[in-house]
């Protein structure tokens, strides 16, 4: 995790020096406003990460996380609650006006406190599958350690962080067992869940004292951008197409070319973003290497197609898979990883079969293809008939297996037997032509005249 953080810090942090993506300022009275907004995704964090760090180095008083979420990745919403629990600078959550699910937990992760928007929500955590199905007990009990945890570190009752996750427990006064809890503002500041209900975010800062503080909102920078595009579903599948049909060209050609830099381009583009954003790994990389060695050793070493390329797509199909999953699946991910190579299969499947139809009409390789045909109805034939030859004697030259060579009229001739085994330098009887192939008998094995 620790490499991963600094790749990404490299790679995103440098942005920072861009004009309007989100510089850091050496004003003191400077609060950083971060939008915690839509589905918790993947694509989210590295974005609410870096907000983090910038006001960590700007020397910002506080962050505050604008809050309005339906919830989403569980991943996702953990990365998000590391970089708020590491960070120096007070945070504080202000749910503006929903924050359910990995929303409330990233609400509960701010160490400085949670303000609610009159007509807020907060709760209902419990993790659900694709189908909105609740999740497995192992996840459940995982979630619910976190919110406990979370709670315990920053003040909050156990017991209803518990509650907000499992709908099995009982609270007192508070809710039934049978029912996730959910509270609203007036609920969540009487139970001591939010420090008070704000209007906006001005009533928030005058609260904590920052009245007269800048509000510097921190946006999405350009390499953000283009890591969730590159992880977007419609694009991941035209980025592992090109790399499946430049690996495919390469092991047909049995050399190095420019099928080989578009596949290496592209799977790059898709594994690179994919660790930018925590899905993929150090075990996505290595089974990523080792199908490409799998499938250099095809190409070079053992050309065709054979063990070592169908290995080579294995590896690589896992890699693939692993990276799409992240670290904790849902059915929903499953689902979407299958659509995501479906996809790609399909439309390598189709570029691949439009172009062996286009090869015979390509002027580039119009020598490699013979488009006119001549049949027999209109008296061509594949070879002369050898009707002089019929009834002439002559040896084998060659045991006849029931192919072979024959010497007739001091010609050496390609023959082939009825069925019969000949050995070398037996007498041989041509019986008739047939096109290129003269049907013969051993001369001993004819029937006297």
């Amino acid at each position: 995790m620790l490499r991963r953080a600094t790749l990404l810090s490299l790679v995103l942090g440098a942005t920072a020096l861009v004009p309007g993506d989100g510089r850091a300022l050496a004003a003191q009275d400077v609060v950083f406003r971060v939008a915690v907004t839509g589905t918790i995704e993947n694509g989210l964090a590295p974005y609410i990460a870096r907000a983090i760090r910038e006001a960590n180095a700007g020397g910002a008083k506080a962050v505050l996380l604008d809050i309005d979420t339906p919830g989403g990745r569980i991943d996702a919403a953990e990365r998000i609650v590391d970089a708020v629990r590491a960070s120096a600078v007070p945070v504080f959550a202000f749910v503006n006006p929903r924050a359910y699910s990995a929303g409330a937990m990233i609400a509960l992760a701010a160490g400085g406190g949670i303000y609610i928007r009159e007509g807020g929500v907060i709760g209902a955590a419990t993790p659900v599958d694709g189908q909105g199905t609740k999740a497995s007990e192992k996840m459940v009990s995982a979630m619910r350690g976190e919110f406990r945890a979370l709670a315990e570190a920053n003040g909050y009752d156990p017991q209803l962080a518990e509650g907000m996750v499992d709908e099995t427990l009982d609270i007192p006064d508070v809710k039934p067992a049978g029912q996730l809890l959910t509270l609203t503002a007036t609920e969540a500041v009487g139970h001591g869940f939010a420090k008070a209900i704000a209007p906006d975010l001005g009533a928030v800062l005058a609260a904590e004292g920052f009245s007269g503080a800048a509000v510097e909102t921190v946006g999405i920078n350009w390499a953000e951008s283009v890591v969730r595009f590159l992880t977007n579903p419609m694009v991941a599948p035209l980025l592992l197409s090109l790399g499946m049909l430049g690996l495919v060209f390469e092991v047909k050609a049995g050399q190095f070319g420019v099928g080989a830099l578009v596949s290496v381009s592209s799977l790059g583009l898709f594994f690179g973003s994919h660790v930018l954003l925590g899905l993929a790994g150090w075990e996505e990389v290595i089974l990523l290497g080792l199908g490409l060695l799998a499938v250099g050793v095809e190409v070079f070493l053992l050309p065709g197609f054979g063990v070592a390329g169908v290995l080579g797509g294995l590896l690589l199909g896992g890699a693939v898979v692993l990276s799409l999953l992240g670290a904790a699946p849902t059915v929903n991910d499953f689902v979407q990883a299958g659509a995501v190579i479906g996809a790609a299969l399909v439309i390598s499947a189709s570029v691949f079969i439009a172009w062996l139809r286009h090869l015979p009409n390509s002027s580039r390789f119009k020598g490699l293809f013979l488009k006119d045909s001549t049949g027999k109805d209109e008296g061509f034939i594949s070879a002369p008939m050898r009707a002089d030859l019929i009834g002439k004697t002559g040896s084998a030259l060659t045991d006849l297996r029931p192919s072979g060579v024959a010497l007739v009229d001091g010609e050496r001739l390609d023959v082939v037997t009825e069925g019969d085994f000949i050995k070398s330098g037996a007498p041989v009887k041509v019986l008739r032509s047939d096109g290129y192939r003269l049907i013969v008998r051993a001369a001993d094995a004819l029937p006297p005249v």
